[in-house]
Parts: structure tokens; C-alpha cells; sequence
């Protein structure tokens, strides 16, 4: 315990605001907002879209804390219509005003819903927070006032899976969404995510992920490094959830504001899900990877889907770079997804 105390002590730049305890259900109010605002997101900072294309802005909620995200739709639609829908997932620091919102009007002018959102803690979301000191009482109304640590930035495999099924079951709510025809496409970082999604979420129906990192590659060491930052982290010897430590090194230093808990990967295996999955898998490496080993990411997936009998299809952009995907490979790797869509999910048969 005083280790605790002595560490969380030394925090800085704490804030102070509001916290809402649940002690019963009931002391915790309703959202106010459910669905879709009235009012559209300014446009700032986002290419321009067709006049073809609304984008909304909505607020999704996850494990109680507000996601910011877009929604993409057709301008032009019946009540009566129910579109296959697509939600996306970012790589390492990408957040929803940028690469998504370049994809978007592709989808959506082939008849998709599109939605894009940032993290927890990521971008226009909000944080959850880390309590700096012990927690009074709440008063009659469940409310406490608390010093606390907004949580920014996190590399939280198990929270940001969470985060992807809310914003499915978000769409699934949407009156011109089709539930039955969810697709995930996630890139980089979020490809790994996508894949263990896939395998736990029967609400994904077909799944495309281009230079998706698995985490492949992993030693026994690693594992138990893993465990031992747990033990530390539980024991108060380290920083609970990081802050002054877990900043990406090496090929990912350009990320300095990120923070990696590895300790939340623990049971978190994307090469292992994969066994599982059993919805079509589009899958773009490069050929110029820069970042991983592609034999022990994407394509180590797409060998586990093949053996399994699992609809894959395994396709490497030649000359591309994992960066490059988002430039000069952009139109190539857009066409690839939206075909495998169009294939594997827009056909399905409408549930309603």
C-alpha cells in the first residue's frame, strides 16, 4: 500500500473533476444522447466530401465512457432501406478525421453505412481515468469529486476490442442498417484487432484488414515479462496504467505520445483467434513491409484460415510500402476491400 501511495503521489498534471460511482444501477442516470445529434460535425479538418455522402456525428458509449465517431451514410434514403454497413478500425494513432474519412465516401457510393470512431482515450473521445488519490464517499446521489488522471493514448488490446463491439452494436441500432450485414475493416495496428473481434463477435459477418499487425512472433520471455509488469502494476511497484513509462521505441518511436500496456495483451492472442474465425477474410500485405515480419502477421493468419477451410483471400501489393498503403497503394487497396465486400457481404441476404 505505501508503495502505492508513494508512486501515485508522484504523479503530475492531475485534474480534478466530477466521477460518478455506481453503487446500484439506478444511481447512475440514462444517457441523453442515444443516437444520431441534430446538428452536423463542422467540417474542419476533413477532405471534403461528395454531395452524394452526410457525415454524422454520434456518440457511442463504451463500458461508460463517450467514444466520438462518424457516421456515413447516402444522402438520399428511404426509411424502408437497410444497408450492409462497414465499421473501421485505426491503426496505431490514427483517429477518425483522417484515413477514414478518405474511405468513407468510397463505401458509402457503393451503398454502405460507414462508421468510423476514435478509441477510449484516443482523439475526440473521452478518457477514462486513473484515481490519484483514495475515493471519498459517494453522496446520496452516487457522486464523488476526485483527483484524477485523464488516460490518453493507450495500446489496450482487451479495452479497444470492447470498444469495436460497441460501436457494432451501435450500427446494429441504426434504422438503415442491415445487423445482419456488419463487415470490420481494420488497418495496421487494428487488423490485429479486427482479427480477434472476428473470432469472438458473431455479429461479424466478413472481415477485410490491410498491413495488419498480429503480434506475431512473440517469445516465451515476452509472455512472461508480460506477467511480471501485471504483478507489478497490481502490487503498486510501477505505474498502474502508464504514463512516464510504455513509450514505443525502435521502429515506432514516431509515436512518442502513445503508451504500449502490455500487461493487457495477457490472454489477448490474435494468431490463436484466427483458429476460430469462420466468416470470409480479406487480407493485403506488401511487399516492402517495413514495420513486422509479414510471414508472422498477416500471412501467418491467412495460412491458418486457408488450412482451416476458412474463405480467405491473401494479396500483397507489389511495391508498396506499410505507409505506402495510405498513399500511392490507397486505390488499389480501397478496390480490393470494396470488391470483397461487395462479394462477401453486401449479397447476404437482407434480415429484415
Amino acid at each position: 500500500m505505501a508503495g502505492s501511495k508513494q508512486f501515485l503521489s508522484a504523479f503530475a498534471a492531475a485534474i480534478v473533476l466530477p466521477f460518478c460511482a455506481i453503487i446500484h444501477a439506478q444511481d447512475t442516470p440514462a444517457p441523453k444522447q442515444q443516437g444520431r445529434p441534430a446538428t452536423e460535425e463542422k467540417a474542419r479538418n476533413y477532405p471534403p466530401l461528395p454531395k452524394s455522402v452526410e457525415r454524422h456525428q454520434v456518440t457511442i458509449w463504451s463500458d461508460g465512457t463517450r467514444m466520438a465517431a462518424d457516421l456515413y451514410l447516402p444522402k438520399i434514403l428511404k426509411p424502408e432501406d437497410r444497408l450492409p454497413a462497414v465499421v473501421f478500425v485505426n491503426g496505431t494513432g490514427g483517429t477518425k478525421r483522417r484515413l477514414p474519412a478518405r474511405l468513407a465516401p468510397h463505401f458509402v457510393g457503393r451503398g454502405y453505412a460507414f462508421l468510423a470512431f476514435d478509441f477510449r482515450g484516443w482523439g475526440e473521445s473521452e478518457s477514462k481515468l486513473l484515481m490519484l488519490e483514495p475515493m471519498p464517499e459517494p453522496n446520496a446521489q452516487g457522486e464523488v469529486t476526485v483527483k484524477a488522471r485523464a488516460i490518453r493514448w493507450q495500446m489496450d488490446f482487451s479495452d479497444q476490442c470492447a470498444d469495436i463491439r460497441s460501436a457494432i452494436a451501435f450500427l446494429s441500432g441504426e434504422k438503415n442498417v442491415d445487423p445482419a450485414r456488419i463487415g470490420l475493416l481494420g488497418t495496421s495496428y487494428g487488423g490485429g484487432l479486427v482479427t480477434w473481434t472476428a473470432a469472438h463477435d458473431p455479429r461479424v459477418k466478413c472481415v477485410a484488414m490491410q498491413v495488419p499487425g498480429m503480434g506475431g512472433g512473440r517469445s516465451e520471455k515476452a509472455i512472461r515479462a508480460d506477467f511480471a509488469l501485471l504483478t507489478r502494476q497490481a502490487r503498486g511497484e510501477t505505474e498502474p496504467v502508464p504514463y512516464q513509462t510504455g513509450k514505443p521505441g525502435g521502429k515506432m518511436s514516431s509515436y512518442a505520445h502513445m503508451r504500449y500496456n502490455y500487461a493487457k495483451r495477457i490472454g489477448h492472442n490474435n494468431i490463436e483467434a484466427a483458429e476460430q474465425i469462420t466468416i470470409p477474410v480479406l487480407i493485403i500485405d506488401v511487399e516492402n513491409e517495413e514495420l513486422m515480419k509479414t510471414e508472422m502477421n498477416g500471412k501467418k493468419v491467412a495460412e491458418i484460415l486457408q488450412k482451416n477451410g476458412t474463405p480467405v483471400k491473401y494479396h500483397i501489393l507489389k511495391g508498396a510500402t506499410h505507409y505506402g498503403i495510405y498513399r500511392e497503394g490507397f486505390e488499389a487497396a480501397t478496390a480490393l476491400e470494396i470488391g470483397w465486400f461487395e462479394e462477401h457481404l453486401k449479397e447476404a441476404e437482407n434480415s429484415r
